[in-house]
């Protein structure tokens, strides 16, 4: 599913393979968990699907623990697009089952294969990462990955990365609101890991807490005019840093989102001023 990236965009390679995807993707965290007999709530989220493709988007991350966020995928997506970098997980505590439920993930999808498949919240692991590293030899995923999040588990991150061969990726909170996780994105960039950071709004949290402040001058110099474009340009500006995804059921935050991935990214003297800046509603 490797496609070129259109000309102009923030690209980040995927350590392990060389492939370069879109430093701004897709979350669908709670966002897509809707009825998929709401024609409103569907053609809502097919609209953030055609603004995040149209505006250079491609890597979207689901899980079969976002409820009914996979089946509608599966609805929303256009067929057989080239464009989609498809990122899912599995999430089960019996290992035996964790096949049967990445089948079902394809199925909802409506994929033959998906790019990356990872161990969410590291549940299981030890009995998922065989059957994932079994997948990728078969084919039906390219990439495999772990996840975390809120903070947690780091010790447990720290011990898979050093020691088991093949992840291709980690997934992990990360954002201005939370830093904690930034001593195992050295330790991924050292180990040629690739990073998915989630939750980097905060949970929304964050954005809402800065709505009340004014843009710092130096959103002006990285041409941001809006606080969740600048900080996505904060949190790319940590070059281990491979993708953020953000989850939104507007379409017009996909087009602040995603205009991160246009312009320059902070410097460490901006980056700093962006921090300052962020501080009343870092607390």
């Amino acid at each position: 599913m490797a496609q070129p990236m259109a000309a102009g965009l923030l690209a980040r390679p995927v350590p392990s393979t060389g492939e370069r995807v879109p430093a701004v993707g897709l979350g669908t965290w709670l966002t897509f968990d809707v009825p998929l007999g709401n024609a409103a709530a569907v053609a809502r989220r097919r609209e953030v699907i055609e603004r995040f493709f149209a505006g250079g988007g491609r890597v979207i991350d689901s899980s079969p623990m976002y409820g009914q966020a996979e089946a509608l995928l599966g609805v929303v997506l256009p067929r057989d697009d080239k464009r989609l970098f498809a990122a899912t997980k599995v999430w089960t505590a019996l290992g035996p089952y964790g096949p049967t439920q990445m089948r079902r993930s394809l199925g909802l999808w409506k994929l033959p294969r998906v790019d990356l498949m990872q161990i969410h919240n590291l549940l299981s692991w030890r009995s998922h990462l065989p059957t994932l590293r079994e997948w990728k030899a078969q084919g039906l995923t390219r990439l495999i990955g772990i996840t975390t999040s809120h903070g947690r588990d780091h010790d447990l991150v720290q011990r898979i990365l050093e020691t088991e061969r093949g992840i291709d990726v980690l997934q992990i909170t990360y954002s201005p609101a939370d830093r904690s996780a930034e001593p195992l994105l050295d330790l991924a960039a050292k180990k040629g890991v690739a990073v998915i950071i989630n939750r980097p709004f905060d949970g929304g949290g964050l954005l809402s807490r800065l709505s009340r402040a004014p843009l710092p001058p130096v959103a002006a110099e990285l041409g941001c005019a809006h606080w969740a474009t600048l900080v996505l340009k904060w949190e790319l500006a940590n070059p281990a840093v491979t993708v953020a995804i953000p989850a939104t059921t507007n379409p017009e935050h996909v087009e602040q989102n995603l205009a991160a991935l246009r312009g320059p990214l902070p410097d460490a003297k901006q980056r700093d001023a962006i921090t300052r800046a962020m501080q009343p509603a870092l607390g």
